[in-house]
């Protein structure tokens, strides 16, 4: 081989060149001395892959997993049903209100859950009948509640005044209307919702149900308590369980009412990682089975009596959001740009940012890569292109360099994210459903300049810009 062939060959072999950086030795955080190597990467959703995806739909990307979510929702009732021989699930709309994700979930048995007149207007759009829909929330106007009273949906009371109203409707209806009331006490594990429905320990509730048993059109049928959100320890659940039994049985003896339901509210906690917890959510998250034990048990144990009786248990309601959605929807992004901060750490500039993944104020979401990076993993800071220097998306994270261009999965991002979104600076993105077979569907299609200023009136003094 002639020597300008061994020069041509050996150069062709030489590996790509990476810019040399400095960074500082940080304590706690892994170094080229220790760790290993970042293998952690994704380049499918449900077999769809996802540059396809981004080709077709566009970056910034939303995109759910209808066979997550299906089998989320089929987990959790088997888990519970299995427990306990009444269960009901609340879809909470409030959670995540597309229209696709909550019909998918009413077609595997849930009602829907609903805290305003918007919601309760869009689950009877979606076709859910009346009866169907569990009607909570601390505002109600009079005229969603005759809409509610007409359809029988179930009222959970949440304050006196609203109790007020309720007693005129029905004079004013001459109908007699079943309602449940929201009740909030001290369980010793979470700090008290106590702005919710009628105090328990303070004699507010009992007094609530004297009103109602007072009244010619009010007949108390159910017990609701909310006491929290992404709840770690199912303990939590037992006293709030056993809290509310004791109150049933105490309605019961006090009053003729029977109560048909209790209503547990939601809280369960997702596979996501809460800021200011450094455990990774697979050792600090309950399964659904632990969260079950501790409810049904005390569901068991407390209404034993009344089956001893010849009477039927009270159904037993979850109003489960997060739990159920989160980790079927992923958010993928593009990076647009890479920095250097002063400090030394390297900063990425993603197409998507907080007004998109509104959970990240809270939650240090998983990112995934959509490719193998090579390289030295390195403390990265991940913004959003949002002017606003609130704009962080993981305010830390190890990462081998990106490029732009690449892509990574935010996850998960399926709760509270598409009914928190804000339409700021940019267009919120398409939203897109993987179905069986490697199927998709947008869900809701991106936002335009015509959609934005859809609501818009412009005075006809105002019409020209310039004089």
């Amino acid at each position: 081989m002639k020597s300008t062939d061994k020069l041509s060959s050996t150069l062709s072999e030489k590996k790509s060149w990476t810019k040399p950086i400095i960074s500082p030795v940080r304590s706690g955080i892994q170094n080229k001395f220790g760790g290993a190597l970042y293998s952690n990467w994704q380049d499918t959703i449900d077999g769809v892959v996802i540059n396809e995806l981004l080709e077709q739909y566009g970056s910034p990307l939303f995109v759910v997993s209808e066979k997550k979510l299906r089998k989320n929702m089929r987990h959790i009732n088997r888990v519970f049903s299995a427990r306990y021989p009444d269960v009901l699930f609340g879809w909470s709309y409030k959670t995540n209100y597309l229209g696709a994700v909550c019909n998918l979930l009413h077609q595997e048995g849930a009602w829907a859950e609903v805290v305003s007149d918007f919601e309760y207007e869009k689950a009877r759009n979606l076709g859910v009948p009346g009866n169907k829909i569990i009607f909570n929330g601390p505002y109600k106007t009079r005229d969603s509640l005759i809409v509610a009273i007409n359809d029988k949906a179930r009222i959970h009371i949440d304050n006196i005044d609203e109790l007020h109203t309720l007693e005129d409707l029905g004079i004013e209806l001459d109908r007699d209307i079943k309602v449940a009331i929201r009740v909030n006490f001290e369980t010793g594990y979470t700090e008290p919702w106590s702005r919710f429905g009628f105090n328990l320990e303070s004699g507010q509730a009992m007094n609530a149900v004297w009103r109602i048993a007072a009244s010619k059109h009010l007949k108390l049928v159910g017990l609701h308590s909310h006491i929290g959100t992404f709840i770690l320890e199912p303990q939590a659940y037992a006293v709030q369980t056993r809290t509310l039994c004791e109150f049933m049985n105490k309605v019961e003896s006090s009053t003729d009412f029977e109560i048909e339901f209790i209503d547990i509210g939601g809280g369960f906690a997702s596979l996501n990682s809460l800021q200011g917890i450094y455990l990774p959510p697979e050792q600090i998250v309950p399964s659904i089975e632990q969260y079950a034990d501790a409810i049904c048990s005390v569901m068991l144990d407390h209404t034993e009596q009344r089956v001893a009786r010849g009477g039927k248990r009270p159904q037993l309601v979850l109003e489960t959001g997060r739990a159920i959605v989160d980790d079927a929807e992923a958010l993928v992004s593009s990076v647009i740009s890479t920095n250097r901060l002063p400090d030394g750490r390297k900063a990425l500039v993603m197409d998507a940012g907080v007004n998109l993944l509104f959970t990240a104020f809270w939650y240090n979401h998983q990112v995934i890569p959509t490719r193998t990076l090579d390289g030295r993993a390195e403390e990265t800071v991940i913004y959003g292109p949002l002017c606003m220097n609130i704009d962080v998306l993981r305010a830390s994270i190890m990462l081998p360099p990106v490029k732009v261009g690449d892509s990574l999965i935010f996850s998960p991002a399926g709760a509270y994210n598409n009914t928190q979104w804000l339409q700021f600076i940019h267009y919120r993105p398409n939203i897109v459903m993987v179905h069986d077979k490697q199927q998709v569907s947008v869900i809701r299609k991106a936002e335009n300049l015509e959609v934005v200023i859809a609501q818009e009136r412009l005075p006809q003094h105002l019409a020209k810009p310039f004089k």
